[in-house]
């Protein structure tokens, strides 16, 4: 059954959003809020009211806060490389080929199958179906993630990162010789009009994507090892932004047509999340992690820096 609260508004709360004191009152996200207000779950003095009211003195706000939907995804042991696990977040260091949650075609042996088994009370954490996750990395992109433990975790993460207090950077060799040492691209994305299962640069109707670089490495004019950062998270971003600016990923099987990855000896796109830093959701602690390239993309620079040394 729903948990029920109820609070009288005094004075001070008087003239606030409704949304921005239930956040506060009840301990979780605007996001979440925002979704309860929607389903009905909040009342002002018996009433549904907008997200945007505003609140008066002695108005009774009333609220449920739904039970965790049960999951239906298996709890399997896999090994995983932990950094960081407490009672509310865990920080893991990805391997390439694992997914972060079930789908079609992978309905286990993703992480979320292995966090299920080593934290039950996961389950329906954020939602069902990706319990915990507020951020992911694509099936072959390695490198560092962080999934919340707990509901409170999670509401504090997703705020984090709506409000960019979350740093995410990347590793990435891009194919050519970009002409900048650093820049910007900021072309909003939306699904792929020609291939649904793709993502694509669309001017009409997209949302807002922002990738930030700054060149590490040149490799005569083929390639061009960088250092990538994200003001926003949409899928494939990073790999869908290089591509529309003509520098895909190299590697990538999707935005790069491979080419590469064949003259590479690549298996997968070279593309690693290599620092993550964040304020631990209950704490407040700034915490930041890092992680060295696999052996499989470090070979991939020996072998370009042994080639542009002869």
């Amino acid at each position: 059954m729903p948990r029920r609260f109820h609070s009288v508004i005094t004075e001070a709360d008087s003239g606030e959003r409704l949304d921005m004191f239930l956040s506060k009152a009840a301990g979780v996200s605007r996001n979440r809020v925002q979704s309860m207000i929607e389903r009905g779950l909040v009342k002002v003095d018996g009433a549904p009211v907008k997200k945007n009211h505003l609140l008066s003195r002695d108005e009774t706000v009333e609220w449920k806060v739904p039970d965790a939907e049960p999951e239906d995804m298996t709890p399997q042991e896999l090994p995983l490389e932990v950094l960081l696990e407490d009672d509310d977040i865990i920080v893991i260091d990805k391997p390439a080929g694992m997914v972060m949650y079930p789908g079609p075609g992978h309905p286990e042996n993703t992480l979320a199958n292995a966090l299920l088994a080593r934290h039950p009370t996961i389950a329906g954490v954020g939602g069902k179906g990706r319990p915990g996750v507020f951020h992911r990395l694509d099936r072959d992109t390695s490198g560092l993630v962080a999934v919340a433990l707990s509901q409170r975790a999670y509401d504090a993460m997703v705020d984090e990162l709506k409000e960019r207090r979350m740093e995410r950077v990347y590793l990435a060799l891009l194919v050519g010789d970009i002409a900048a040492e650093v820049g910007s691209i900021d072309a909003p994305m939306g699904r792929s009009p020609h291939d649904r299962k793709k993502m694509a640069v669309t001017p009409a109707g997209g949302l807002r994507a922002v990738t930030h670089f700054k060149v590490l490495e040149r490799f005569d004019r083929d390639y061009t090892l960088a250092e990538v950062t994200l003001d926003t998270g949409r899928t494939h971003q990073i790999r869908v932004h290089f591509a529309y600016i003509g520098h895909p990923v190299a590697g990538d099987p999707d935005y790069s047509r491979g080419k590469s990855a064949r003259r590479l000896d690549l298996e997968r796109q070279f593309l690693h999340a290599t620092r993550l830093t964040f304020d631990h959701p209950v704490s407040g602690e700034r915490m930041s992690f890092s992680s060295p390239l696999p052996e499989d993309l470090a070979e991939v620079l020996k072998s370009l820096r042994r080639m542009r040394g002869r």
